[in-house]
């Protein structure tokens, strides 16, 4: 698409360049016909000036306003130097060729949406002829086709600001849909992923359930127990997880340790190779831990530790919880999981 506008564009600069310097030669061709010639090239310089100003290749689409005031300049000295050497009775000749060029200008002025500036510069072109030649003119000098060709380029810039416009809210619609395309994606994957996991914990513990008539003993009631909260890790933990971390964690459970698991969006921003090597450290830190309680919880984005890992031993009756300021609870095990490798920290 980039390269379709970049080439249209160039079109378009290459068009108008040479349709402007068709004027020149014009100009070029019937010198003979003015009083003095020097009048005459110096508005072929300044409309060749003006010219290749308003088609600068790197140049914004919008005229800046200084350049639209030049061309309405421009325009006003070139009908002033060529009518000054001609004789208002001439016809049929090409020394007439300001009224083209100054059509031409302003029409290029107004495709770069610069209207008003080029209403201006054609009623000045417009008002100049009537009062040089007379009414007529205005007809037989070809006033009445720059007026024309400013108004169709009128229409044919508001056109293609329309069309950029819809092609904008076309893109920013195709962005949104597809966005939203994928959010659906990843809700159905992550719907089915949970649902995977809850049916290999669950299921055998449910079928035992069924086939014992609910009858169970002390182990399978606490083995059911310890099923709950690996379903609510699911939950809770996201991207915590992985099948050694789980390992380990239902190893502690099985222990007596009661776990929680907290994933508050700190190691979302991790890929997959270095969210694995920080859920396989997280399972070393948690192989053998004998504690009462542990704490596993992300740390937000931007710390240079991704996981914290906090064990509690109950020294008293074990109702201190870890955010009361009773001291029933001793911190038993502290670890940090760094975001990246030691090694690549202290690499210089």
């Amino acid at each position: 698409m980039v390269g379709v506008i970049a080439l249209s564009r160039g079109l378009v600069l290459a068009l108008g360049g040479l349709f402007s310097a068709y004027h020149l030669v014009l100009a070029a061709y019937d010198l003979a016909a003015p009083e003095r010639i020097a009048p005459v090239l110096l508005a072929m310089a300044l409309y060749a000036g003006a010219t290749i100003l308003s088609l600068w290749p790197s140049s914004p689409i919008t005229m800046p306003y200084w350049l639209a005031s030049l061309n309405i300049g421009v325009s006003t000295a070139i009908c002033f130097l060529v009518t000054s050497q001609l004789d208002p009775g001439i016809e049929g000749s090409y020394a007439t060729w300001h009224v083209a060029a100054v059509g031409t200008l302003m029409t290029i002025t107004a495709i770069r949406r610069r209207t008003m500036f080029a209403w201006v510069g054609t009623a000045v072109l417009t008002l100049q002829t009537f009062v040089w030649a007379g009414p007529a003119a205005i007809a037989t000098m070809g006033v009445i086709g720059s007026v024309v060709w400013v108004a169709i380029s009128q229409m044919v810039s508001r056109a293609l600001a329309k069309a950029g416009r819809d092609a904008s809210q076309f893109a920013l619609a195709e962005r949104e849909a597809v966005e939203w395309q994928a959010g659906q994606e990843a809700h159905l994957y992550e719907r089915q992923l949970r649902l995977v996991q809850t049916s290999r914990v669950a299921v055998p513990m449910l079928q035992r359930i069924a086939l014992s008539g609910g009858s169970l003993t002390e182990e399978e009631r606490r083995e059911c127990f310890n099923l709950e909260g690996a379903l609510r890790d699911e939950i809770r933990g996201r991207r915590l997880l992985n099948d050694a971390v789980r390992e380990q964690i239902m190893i502690a459970r099985r222990r007596g340790t009661t776990v929680q698991l907290m994933d508050e969006g700190g190691i979302d921003d991790l890929d997959e190779p270095e969210l694995e090597r920080v859920l396989n450290r997280l399972a070393d830190v948690l192989r053998g831990v004998e504690t009462d309680r542990l704490i596993i919880r992300t740390v937000p984005a931007g710390s240079e530790t991704a996981v914290t890992v906090v064990g509690l031993r109950t020294v008293g009756d074990g109702s201190a919880s870890l955010l009361s300021d009773d001291h029933d609870d001793e911190v038993d095990l502290w670890a940090e999981i760094p975001r990246v490798p030691e090694d690549s920290r202290t690499r210089p």
